[in-house]
């Protein structure tokens, strides 16, 4: 027995010394030839010491980015998740500019991929380079004005639920005084997976009347459970080592297992029945009428006029209808929650857009109008000013998504606008950076929308007018809305941006000439776990919440 023992030392040590060497070149030998290294950056206190926590952290973020504009210029060296790991930060409109429009250069990290196809499949969220370029292609009819025009009706319908369903609330709790206190986060997040069921594939979630679906139980448990209640480190683990939630699966891993097992089921028969329709109705010379998303896309899918090779599978438009059921429900939902709770804490906003919202409406109730004049409704409101401001203002302040990651797929120069400060501490007069492969860039939406020396010194506060006068150097910034990195820019810009303000807008209309929100006692913070969620101090086990004080609007409130 004791003669086993070095002979098996020595096979662990042959087969261990070849995966050190590797280790040790790519930490210890590449790192130092990485062209990053030479610009000016925040130190480190230890090897595996990060900045992570300053860039991802909504509390400490734009006092970050500022510190670091003014200490290292607009492209900083950043530490990732250790030594061999020097990324961009560029705060130079140029720059990200130029990262956002080359998507075929500047990739989505395998890791993000990895995350987000093991919760909602490879839609055109994961999906990169051509295989992207064939989903969006596929998608992009879907979401075309006209397409998206006839969805309004459907907005409007769930908006006024869910203002009825509110009136019954208040008028349960018989208090007439202050208010009651409402957790707008949980309703409006019941809303818009209601509006996106409908909308999407024309499945009838109720959500607002009950949370008894098993489609919406599985979409609300993997985004939120599985998502923001989820074990950072572990996480992080399953995804460099899959194996480990293969055969060591912890809680979050189960959920998303359940809830996907759901999904392919009820979601995969709905694409089917769909499709069915869809072939019967061209057989038939009858066609099918739906307008949904998903009805759009199979159709698109099916054109006869699209190359084979253009088409995507069954199991393609599962994954792109749960990144809609994503992107068009969460993000909204949060974006709305956002905005109802900066016009909670600034009643003046509030009472001015009120004034405007109410001037646009209609003598006879929403729920008697047709659907021609709902929609006639909604271009009005589309054209209001002041609603546009305020809801511009928001997404600027609060943006739901706070960053985003890009790796490089090949070498590259990267172009810049200002001079660079190297980490010698000169000034460098260079007119680009360059990049190596695999070398990651930090893109910082939350900092390009809160930067003082772009927006102005009041750009951390929330002032809808400041779009009146907007400063020159706004005109710069990269964005496909009003400059704003937002719904971002270039080639993987959001598809659904059209569809997003049409829900905004809707429910900020039918809420705000209902209803008066003022802020409760509870203090509400920002966190970054995704997508940038309310919670209440010391509750953040409890899930993403936002409790504002409602009241039905009377004259007498003004």
């Amino acid at each position: 027995m004791p003669s086993i023992l070095p002979v098996a030392l020595s096979v662990i040590v042959v087969a261990t010394t070849p995966l050190l060497g590797v280790a040790f070149y790519y930490v210890c030998i590449v790192p130092r030839f990485n062209p990053l290294r030479k610009l000016a950056g925040p130190p480190v206190r230890w090897l595996f010491d990060n900045h992570m926590s300053f860039l991802l952290n909504p509390y400490r973020s734009p006092k970050a980015h500022s510190t670091f504009v003014q200490k290292y210029g607009r492209h900083v060296r950043i530490r990732g998740l250790g030594p061999w790991d020097d990324r961009l930060l560029p705060l130079d409109p140029v720059s990200v500019a130029h990262v956002l429009k080359n998507s075929t250069i500047y990739e989505k990290p395998w890791q993000s991929r990895r995350f987000i196809t093991s919760l909602i499949g490879c839609g055109m969220l994961a999906a990169e380079g051509v295989v992207h370029k064939r989903h969006r292609r596929v998608a992009t009819p879907a979401f075309s004005i006209q397409n998206l025009r006839s969805i309004v009706p459907v907005v409007f319908t769930k908006g006024n639920e869910l203002r009825e369903k509110w009136c019954e609330i208040l008028d349960s709790s018989g208090n007439t005084g202050e208010g009651i206190r409402i957790d707008v986060c949980h309703w409006i997040s019941r809303a818009t997976f209601d509006v996106i069921g409908l909308a999407g594939f024309e499945y009838h979630f109720n959500a607002i009347q009950n949370e008894s679906d098993e489609l919406f139980h599985a979409y609300k448990e993997m985004f939120e459970i599985a998502v923001s209640q989820s074990d950072g480190l572990r996480t992080v683990i399953g995804i460099y080592i899959p194996l480990i939630n293969e055969f060591f699966p912890d809680e979050r891993v189960k959920t998303v297992k359940r809830c996907q097992e759901v999904i392919e089921r009820v979601a995969g028969k709905l694409i089917q029945q769909k499709k069915s329709r869809i072939v019967e109705g061209e057989e038939t010379g009858l066609g099918y009428a739906g307008k949904d998303l998903l009805t759009l896309l199979i159709k698109s899918n099916l054109a006869t006029d699209l190359p084979s090779d253009q088409r995507i599978s069954d199991e393609d438009i599962l994954h792109n209808i749960n990144t809609f059921m994503f992107a068009g429900s969460d993000t909204t939902s949060l974006a709305l929650t956002w905005t109802l709770y900066l016009l909670a804490k600034h009643p003046g906003v509030q009472r001015r857009l009120q004034a405007e919202l109410l001037e646009a409406a209609p003598s006879p109730p929403v729920s008697r109008l047709t659907s021609d004049e709902i929609e006639s409704l909604y271009i009005v409101l589309s054209d209001l000013p002041y609603l546009n401001d305020v809801v511009r203002e928001s997404l600027r302040l609060i943006p739901p998504v706070h960053s985003s990651l890009r790796v490089a797929t090949r070498d590259d120069e990267i172009p810049i606008s200002c001079p660079v400060r190297l980490r010698d501490g000169s000034i460098s007069d260079q007119k680009s950076i360059p990049i190596a492969k695999g070398s990651l860039v930090h893109v910082p939406i939350e900092a390009f929308n809160l930067d003082k020396e772009l927006w102005g010194e009041d750009a951390w506060d929330f002032n809808p007018d400041r779009w009146g006068t907007l400063p020159e150097a706004v005109s710069a910034l990269p964005g496909i809305f009003s400059n704003l990195l937002t719904f971002s820019a270039g080639p993987r810009s959001c598809i659904g941006m059209r569809f997003s303000m049409i829900e905004m807008k809707t429910f900020l209309y039918l809420l705000l000439t209902n209803f008066v929100f003022s802020a409760t006692d509870e203090e509400i913070f920002k966190a970054n776990v995704v997508l940038t969620r309310p919670y209440i101090t010391g509750q953040f086990k409890a899930g993403s919440q936002c409790p504002l004080l409602v009241k039905r609007y009377t004259r007498q409130n003004d």
